[in-house]
């Protein structure tokens, strides 16, 4: 026999998982369904405090308006798959994931949206390849700011190019290029909240030039360097 779950069923299923964020939105970007993962991180109590408003009626404008960017990307038919992004809580503690969209179909006509936004977890220390993927990974550490080669990184860890890419997957839940990208950002926001200029930072940080780290940073935070640091300053 054929069944279908109902979102609504969905949602009571995610309500149990805390480290995963779920939503459905209808096609104007309102939000429709929602666990208590992303109730509490909104800083609500309730998910009636949500639904129906769209996400830049509940996320700070620079990173609303960037979901509803994103959304809308969707809404025309593109999936959006293990993208790599930082999400800033209402109380801008950051939190790293994996975001996950779909179109969300009926009768050939797309209607919505529906997502999750995985968290980050710990990396899986017990895998075999865990402490040659350490060497690498202890090198890119200490040069992400450099032009970065993944041969190089699968020489250190004594494994091919696509052994790295398999073995970073189950370890560190990310490629390479993503776990490089995170180590960029982080260093990106913690050099904002100082004084140099955001030209330098990118530079610092590894980006080929000032308009690679405006785009690199905007995709995984949701907002432009400048507004970033306009906002890590405020009381």
């Amino acid at each position: 026999m054929d069944t279908m779950i109902s979102a609504d069923e969905m949602q009571v299923l995610f309500d149990a998982l805390p480290d995963v964020v779920f939503f459905v939105k209808d096609n104007e970007s309102r939000y429709t369904h929602l666990n208590l993962t992303l109730v509490q991180r909104l800083g609500r109590k309730h998910r009636s405090e949500v639904i129906g408003k769209s996400t830049v009626e509940v996320f700070p404008l620079p990173l609303g308006g960037n979901y509803l960017m994103q959304d809308r990307r969707v809404l025309h038919g593109e999936v959006i798959e293990n993208q790599l992004e930082v999400h800033l809580f209402p109380n801008r503690t950051p939190g790293w994931c994996l975001t996950f969209k779909r179109p969300l179909c009926h009768q050939n006509e797309v209607v919505g949206v529906v997502g999750i936004s995985r968290d980050l977890g710990q990396p899986d220390s017990r895998h075999s390849a865990y402490e040659r993927l350490n060497r690498a990974l202890k090198y890119m550490q200490a040069h992400h700011g450099e032009n970065l080669r993944i041969k190089t990184l699968a020489d250190l860890a004594g494994v091919s190019v696509a052994q790295l890419e398999r073995h970073f997957r189950r370890v560190f839940q990310l490629t390479p290029q993503q776990l490089l990208t995170k180590m960029r950002i982080e260093s990106a926001m913690r050099l904002l909240q100082d004084d140099k200029s955001i030209a330098a930072i990118g530079q610092l940080c590894g980006f080929a030039d000032q308009s690679a780290f405006a785009r690199q940073f905007k995709a995984t935070v949701g907002m432009t360097p400048r507004d970033f640091r306009t906002l890590a300053r405020q009381p």
